[in-house]
C-alpha cells in the first residue's frame, strides 16, 4: 500500500483512480453565514455529490453522521465505537489509504480552505487511522481542470480497523484554560482578524481566548489557483508566534472546531507534530461565563 503525503494534487489523484487500495471521500457540507451575525445555515452536500463527484468517491456527512448527537454543539467528536463503525461500514480500515476532498469552506465566500476535508481527516487521525490525505483545491480545482466526474455512487467493501485513539490530538476546555498561563503552549485562534478583535457579531461574547495569537485560516492558499502557498510563505506566518518550535505544544481553535483543523494540518505539513485541536472552540467557550475573553491583541 502506497504511503501518501498529507496533501495531494489533483494530478496525483487522477493517476491513482483505479488503485484498489484507494478510498476517496467527498466530505462536502455547505455553510452560509448570516450578514448580521448569529448562527450559520448548514446543510449536507449529499445532493451536490449525487450531481457529480470524483469517480469512486463516497459521500460522508460529518455533521449528521460523524458528530456527537448528544452534544450541545455541532461538529463535536462522537463516541469512538460509533465513529469506527461508520468508517468501517464505508470501507475504510487497515488496508486502505484515503484521500478526502470538499467543495470549499463557505457558500458565497472566496476563501480557499478545505476545512470540511481537514475536519474529517483530523477525526480519522484522532481515532488512529493513518495514511490520509487532503486533495489540494478540492472539487472546484478538479472541475476547473476538466478532470473526470461521475454521478455513480462509490462503493467500498466493509473492512476492519485496529488502530488506537491518539488522545493528545484533542484539547479540552480545561486544558485550554491551563494553556493560557503556560509559556510552553501556543494558542492559535484561526478565525478572521475581525472576529479575533471582537469586531464582529459572530458569537454571543466577543473577543478571543487570552494569550492566543491570530493566524487566519484563509491565508494559507492562493485564492485564484486554489493551491496551498509554498513552505516559505506558510512558515513565515507561524514562525512569528513561535508555533513551529518543536519544544512547544500548539492548540488551535476557531468557532466550532473546523477551521482549527485546517490550521493544524498546515502546522503538521511544516513538521510541527505536537498539535491539538480544541474541539469545542468558541461555541463551547463563549457559553461558559467562567471562560475569559479579551479583545486586545
Amino acid at each position: 500500500m502506497e504511503q501518501i503525503p498529507l496533501i495531494v494534487t489533483t494530478e496525483w489523484l487522477e493517476k491513482r483512480l483505479d488503485d484498489p487500495d484507494l478510498c476517496i471521500i467527498d466530505a462536502t457540507i455547505f455553510m452560509e453565514l448570516p450578514e448580521k451575525g448569529g448562527p450559520p445555515t448548514i446543510w449536507s452536500g449529499k445532493t451536490s455529490y449525487g450531481e457529480g463527484h470524483i469517480p469512486g468517491a463516497v459521500h460522508m456527512d460529518i455533521l449528521k453522521d460523524l458528530s456527537d448527537p448528544q452534544s450541545a454543539q455541532p461538529f463535536t467528536v462522537p463516541p469512538r465505537d460509533y465513529f469506527i463503525r461508520k468508517m468501517t461500514e464505508l470501507g475504510i480500515g487497515d488496508d486502505m489509504y484515503t484521500v478526502i476532498y470538499d467543495q470549499g469552506a463557505l457558500v458565497g465566500n472566496p476563501i480557499v480552505a478545505a476545512y470540511w476535508a481537514s475536519r474529517l481527516a483530523w477525526q480519522m487521525q484522532y481515532e488512529g487511522f493513518e495514511n490520509i490525505a487532503i486533495l489540494e483545491g478540492g472539487l472546484p480545482k478538479w472541475k476547473k481542470e476538466n478532470r473526470p466526474l461521475t454521478a455513480v455512487p462509490g462503493n467500498y467493501s466493509q473492512t476492519n480497523f485496529t488502530g488506537e485513539r491518539r488522545t493528545e490530538m484533542l484539547a479540552t476546555k480545561e486544558e485550554v484554560k491551563r494553556a493560557m498561563e503556560d509559556d510552553n503552549t501556543i494558542l492559535i485562534n484561526s478565525l478572521s482578524p475581525e472576529d479575533f478583535r471582537g469586531e464582529s457579531d459572530a458569537y454571543a461574547r466577543k473577543g478571543h481566548i487570552p494569550s492566543s495569537k491570530n493566524v487566519f485560516f484563509g491565508i494559507h492558499a492562493n485564492q485564484q489557483t486554489r493551491e496551498i502557498h509554498d513552505e516559505a510563505m506558510l512558515r513565515k506566518q507561524f514562525e512569528k508566534i513561535d508555533a513551529l518550535n518543536p519544544n512547544k505544544k500548539v492548540i488551535t481553535y476557531c468557532g466550532g472546531g473546523l477551521a482549527a483543523t485546517w490550521t493544524a494540518l498546515m502546522l503538521n505539513k511544516l513538521g510541527q507534530k505536537n498539535v491539538a485541536v480544541y474541539d469545542g472552540s468558541l461555541n463551547e467557550w463563549v457559553n461558559d461565563p467562567t471562560c475569559p475573553l479579551v479583545t486586545e491583541s
